[in-house]
């Protein structure tokens, strides 16, 4: 038996033996796959290629528990999923599985990306997280011309944004605040798309640069024997500045 099969086998008599594999259903399944799909950034981002090797199981587990609880309902198998994407490959690469000219491929890629949709931006899931899924809707709208044509206009978009959003904290109205922000986020992802950023990854290394840096300020804390919640903020700011001038020497 090869171990693709046998993967299969020993999922079968999960389902059918194990008391908490048989509760599982979709739904329950949701919070496992986002889990494991970060914990597979985390790998990639590690350079570790055991890491990496667990985590790609890991996520592939996810497929085929999926793909074996639809089986149980009758809908499709593991195979039907494979036969799917073996189409899905062939039928979007005719440059690489026929004999077009770049343009035409370009021409046909578009053309498939709109094939079948009621809404350009169909297909977009609302699932992603927040700043890629506004990438991705942009990206879309984009296609159909409807962008700014230099990050400057963005720019200029993501001041008016700021300056609404000022007037909605002078009013106090915590709505308004919620939709001003979203746009200033918005703002800010077309500034990123336009300049060839991603912005999910930048957020991303922003977070990693702050926790980094937090560290920094809560061991100096501790080697002066000083606890946060009794330091000023501008004795915490001083450390803060330190833990830049920190990282600016490691990446030198």
């Amino acid at each position: 038996m090869d171990p693709f099969q046998q993967l299969l086998k020993i999922m079968q008599e999960l389902r059918a033996k194990c008391p908490w594999d048989k509760e599982q259903t979709h739904e329950s399944l949701k919070k496992y796959l986002i889990e494991e799909a970060y914990e597979l950034l985390d790998a990639i981002d590690s350079k570790d290629n055991k890491k990496l090797k667990e985590e790609l199981g890991d996520l592939l587990l996810q497929v085929v528990f999926h793909s074996q609880i639809a089986k149980e309902r009758g809908a499709f198998d593991i195979w039907d999923v494979i036969e799917e994407l073996n189409k899905k490959l062939i039928d979007r690469h005719p440059h690489v599985f026929g004999c077009e000219t770049p343009e035409e491929v370009l021409k046909r890629w578009e053309e498939r990306k709109l094939k079948d949709r009621e809404s350009i931006l169909d297909g977009v899931p609302k699932s992603l997280p927040a700043l890629l899924r506004s990438q991705k809707l942009q990206d879309r709208a984009s296609l159909v011309g409807f962008d700014f044509e230099r990050p400057e206009q963005a720019l200029e978009k993501l001041i008016e944004e700021i300056e609404e959003f000022k007037e909605a904290m002078a009013l106090g109205d915590k709505r308004a605040l919620e939709h001003e922000l979203g746009d200033i986020l918005t703002a800010a992802v077309e500034i990123g798309r336009l300049c060839g950023l991603d912005a999910e990854m930048c957020l991303q290394r922003a977070n990693d640069r702050f926790e980094k840096r937090f560290r920094y300020v809560e061991k100096k804390a501790k080697e002066m024997g000083k606890n946060l919640r009794d330091m000023s903020l501008e004795e915490m700011d001083k450390l803060w500045t330190e833990s830049k001038e920190f990282d600016y020497k490691e990446e030198g």
